[in-house]
This record gives structure tokens, C-alpha cells and sequence, in this order.
């Protein structure tokens, strides 16, 4: 016996369209498990051995690297919370000092790593969005379980301005795929 899974693929021009249209799959009840990004452009040479010249080779490749969808909201929370919860970490650290300048120092050294490392998270996702667009787009999977999903997420996807969207079946003992 097979396990096949089905998804739906569609391809973005740009990132406000694919967070609009996850948040509209997420309303109507999709798990965010559900959703899944085309890895890095380094990600995937490693993987495949070969950089790939255009998304679309890539969308039904059972192979081929993912990463998870994060929307906006979530990388604003990675971007922006490090900052004052490592500030916070610095203060508890020598709050028991009795002495306020090594709380400050502390406290401001937290802060600027958690800043770095959020800044860090942000330039990373802006290069792999930059990357996908210069190859023909932000390319997402949608795992379905059941014919209504599937129509839901058909519908949605091409409302959200997404294109090349279809469904493909992912064949569990080959890893092969079928797109219906």
C-alpha cells in the first residue's frame, strides 16, 4: 500500500499576495502545517547538485528542499522580540548587583544582540524572496486531505493572484509525482 499525498501548487509575484492568501486558507481552517516555501537557491544546489534556472522546474520535483511558511506577522515577531527579550535577559542577569550602570550595560548588550539577530533573520528571508522572484516567483505547496480543500485552495490561490496554480499527487513508495 501507497501513501500519496496531494497539494496544490501556485506561484506568487510577490510576498503580500502569498501572506494574503495563506491568511485566507488559514480563516477557512487550513493548518499552518499545512503551507511550504521553496528553500534556498544554496539550499537546493546542494541538495540537487545544480542550481535551478526558473521556479517552475522545481514545483513538481518530490526532491526538491522546503522550508516552512512564516507570514508576515510571524517574521516581525523574529525580527523585532530577540531585542527587548535578551534586554530582559541582561537585567535579570546582574539585577542583583545593587549597582545600575552593569543592569544598563546589560541590558543594552542584550538588546543590540537580539536587534543583530533579528536583522539577521530579515536579510536572510529578503534574499531567498529576491532570489525566487529573479527565477519566476515565490513558489508554494498547499498539502490537502480532502476534494473540498483541494477546491477551496484551487479558488483562493488564483484569487490571491497566484499563477501556474494546479494539483499534484506525491506517490509515497517512489516519491514520484502526478500532476492531475
Amino acid at each position: 500500500m501507497t501513501d500519496n499525498a496531494r497539494e496544490v501548487v501556485a506561484v506568487f509575484d510577490d510576498t503580500e499576495a502569498l501572506d494574503k492568501a495563506v491568511y485566507t486558507l488559514e480563516t477557512l481552517g487550513f493548518d499552518r502545517a499545512a503551507f511550504s516555501l521553496l528553500a534556498s537557491e544554496q539550499a537546493v544546489a546542494q541538495k540537487l547538485g545544480h542550481r535551478y534556472q526558473r521556479v517552475n522546474e522545481t514545483e513538481d520535483d518530490p526532491e526538491i528542499p522546503r522550508t516552512t511558511f512564516f507570514s508576515r506577522v510571524s517574521r516581525l515577531e523574529a525580527e523585532y522580540l530577540p531585542a527587548p527579550a535578551l534586554a530582559a535577559v541582561g537585567v535579570l542577569i546582574v539585577a542583583g548587583t545593587g549597582t545600575i550602570l552593569p543592569v544598563i550595560i546589560a541590558a543594552g548588550g542584550g538588546a543590540l544582540i537580539g536587534a543583530v539577530l533579528g536583522r539577521l533573520m530579515h536579510q536572510r528571508h529578503a534574499t531567498r524572496v529576491q532570489e525566487q522572484l529573479e527565477r519566476g516567483g515565490l513558489l508554494l505547496w498547499v498539502s490537502i486531505r480532502t476534494a473540498k480543500e483541494e477546491q477551496t485552495a484551487l479558488e483562493i490561490l488564483r484569487a490571491h493572484s497566484a499563477h501556474d496554480v494546479h494539483v499534484h499527487e506525491i506517490s509515497g513508495e517512489a516519491g514520484s509525482v502526478k500532476q492531475t
